[in-house]
């Protein structure tokens, strides 16, 4: 069932869409359009956070609030995963590696809209990051965290925190 999760997130962010996104950030980064706008903010680390002790709304509406996120999702995928992504000049960092988009899910929840099909569960949040799984998956282990850790693509990597575990 772990694995049905993440490849839906993967469907969710869209491949063609996130690899040209990925050969971007690869050859710019962010760091151009904060370099060319001067509106960088200050990075925030979601690591604690990503220790899987939270309900999805306790996870993600604290992004909104801060303006780091938007307020809306951005995709739905059928099984309710809603997709958000950082605003510009935001630097959200997950076991330090920049991430590209924060998914979730929660029932019942007015921040979440809900999908065509079956719901994935209760409650469910995690990341999209840059970088290898192999690294990305040795620093979560390090850092204690539970998360399901997954690859995605040629350096994108998931990581998911399922309160159905």
């Amino acid at each position: 069932m772990r694995t049905t999760l993440l490849i839906r997130i993967m469907r969710l962010l869209g491949y063609r869409t996130l690899f040209a996104g990925v050969a971007f950030v690869t050859l710019c980064g962010q760091a151009c359009a904060d370099v060319a706008d001067g509106t960088h903010m200050a990075s925030r680390s979601l690591d604690d956070a990503l220790a899987c002790q939270l309900r999805a709304h306790d996870f993600i509406a604290p992004l909104v609030d801060e303006g780091l996120i938007g307020p809306k999702a951005s995709r739905v995928e059928d099984n309710s995963v809603n997709a958000f992504f950082p605003v510009r000049g935001a630097d959200l960092r997950a076991f330090g590696f920049s991430v590209i988009a924060v998914v979730g899910y929660q029932k019942d929840d007015p921040l979440f809209r809900q999908g065509r099909g079956k719901p994935i569960g209760d409650s469910a949040y995690g990341v999209v990051v840059m970088g290898t799984t192999q690294r990305v998956k040795a620093r979560a282990e390090h850092a204690g965290s539970p998360a399901i850790v997954h690859h995605v693509g040629p350096l994108v990597t998931a990581i998911f925190c399922d309160a159905q575990r």
